[in-house]
């Protein structure tokens, strides 16, 4: 089983393989020994061939044996990495002034570099490179000038062997963030679903909770206020249509709870039922949208706005009030006015201000819009919300629907 999780939904394969590799870092891994010892396997394995190949500098047995212990020290690199480069330097600078073949080591001093870079801050592995390029360009320079391009090689790969480990830390490091903030992103994104399912609830049982308990008035008031002569077809239809409610609202909060398990991109309600809302709360409707195309979250959020609205005026504005709904879309923006001209909520305490304004402010900021609510100049409440939408469409003026 392969130690290297990739998240799904991605491509599996060499590829992948490979790049998961390369951005983990070389201490997280499940079986760290294992495949330290395996690379310090390779790595001798190559070093041992580069020097074999080396005909004229073939190592003796004293090379042979310093390059197996710089081997063996690299099994350490993964939990101790400047201690195992200082091992591998040790065993590397003595087998360089017995001049054996210079390339044969590479393999191993490249590793052990890397893991250093790889591992640490920048400021430790320029310290550490420093340190062991200039003990290689000296301990070479011992064997006589005419060696001075292999100096400048191994220079080279030794400081290709640092830049790669920086690279790979700073990518790896990036990697991190990035992960880091994909995480916060989808944090925030949980946060603003429960705050999302949170105010459909919220309109949702506040409006059928509402209209249950001016029902239940209505019937209360037949019984006390004629008591010897009971309306029963009265009494009968107010316990009906509270029945009715309870049931509408025990569906509908099933459908809610379906679409928001569902996919966030279920049926949302729009324009078209504000009809139908504002004549259950006996409210006078205005609606004019000069053929403007309404984005379906608009559409959703302004009748959001208007059911809590109308639900808050029957709650608090007292008997006999009188509500208007106003909803026009003018250019860019579709407007919607709802005012009572009842005594309004300021005497309500935070049931309203609480919550229900709130829920509609965050109705409207979900649709980069605004909405302003409060005291009427002249008497009563008013809700101002202004939704952005898109342009309407050329030659689209339907006539105006006024309900």
């Amino acid at each position: 089983m392969s130690d290297v999780n990739t998240p799904s939904g991605t491509r599996s394969g060499p590829g992948a393989w490979v790049t998961a590799m390369t951005h983990r870092d070389p201490r997280d891994s499940a079986h760290p020994l294992r495949a330290d010892a395996a690379l310090a396997a390779g790595a001798g394995l190559l070093g041992a061939a580069i020097a074999y190949a080396d005909t004229a500098l073939r190592p003796d047995t004293t090379g042979w044996a310093l390059l197996t212990v710089a081997t063996l020290a690299l099994v350490a690199r993964r939990r101790h990495p400047v201690a195992t480069l200082a091992v591998v330097v040790a065993c590397i600078a003595p087998y360089q002034l017995l001049d054996n073949a210079h390339m044969g080591p590479m393999p191993l001093a490249m590793t052990a570099m890397y893991t250093v870079a790889a591992t640490g801050t920048v400021r430790r592995t320029a310290t550490v490179g420093a340190c062991v390029v200039g003990l290689a360009i000296t301990g070479m320079s011992f064997n006589g000038v005419h060696h001075a391009l292999d100096v400048l090689r191994t220079s080279g790969w030794l400081v290709a062997a640092l830049v790669f480990g920086v690279a790979l830390r700073n990518s790896r490091t990036y990697v991190a963030e990035q992960r880091a903030a994909a995480a916060r992103e989808s944090e925030r994104r949980r946060a603003e679903e429960r705050l999302r399912i949170a105010r459909d609830l919220h309109d949702l049982l506040a409006h059928s909770i509402t209209l249950i308990g001016v029902r239940t008035a209505v019937a209360a008031h037949v019984l006390t206020t004629t008591p010897d002569r009971i309306d029963r077809a009265a009494l009968a239809a107010a316990l009906d249509s509270i029945a009715d409610t309870c049931r509408e609202a025990r569906a509908e909060l099933r459908t809610t709870l379906t679409v928001l398990r569902a996919d966030e991109h279920g049926p949302l309600p729009d324009l078209t039922g504000l009809p139908e809302l504002a004549r259950g709360a006996n409210a006078e409707l205005t609606l004019d949208t000069d053929g403007a195309r309404i984005p379906p979250a608009v559409g959703a959020a302004a009748y959001r706005i208007v059911q809590e609205s109308l639900t808050n005026a029957v709650r608090h504005a007292g008997p006999g009030t009188t509500a208007r709904v106003r909803v026009q879309a003018r250019g860019r923006a579709l407007t919607v006015t709802v005012t009572d001209d009842g005594r309004g909520p300021a005497a309500e305490g935070p049931g309203f201000g609480g919550f229900g304004i709130l829920g509609m402010r965050e109705r409207a900021r979900s649709v980069g819009g605004t909405l302003e609510a409060g005291p009427h100049p002249d008497s009563g409440f008013r809700v101002t919300a202004h939704l952005p939408l898109a342009p309407p469409p050329p030659h689209s003026h339907p006539p105006e629907a006024t309900a």
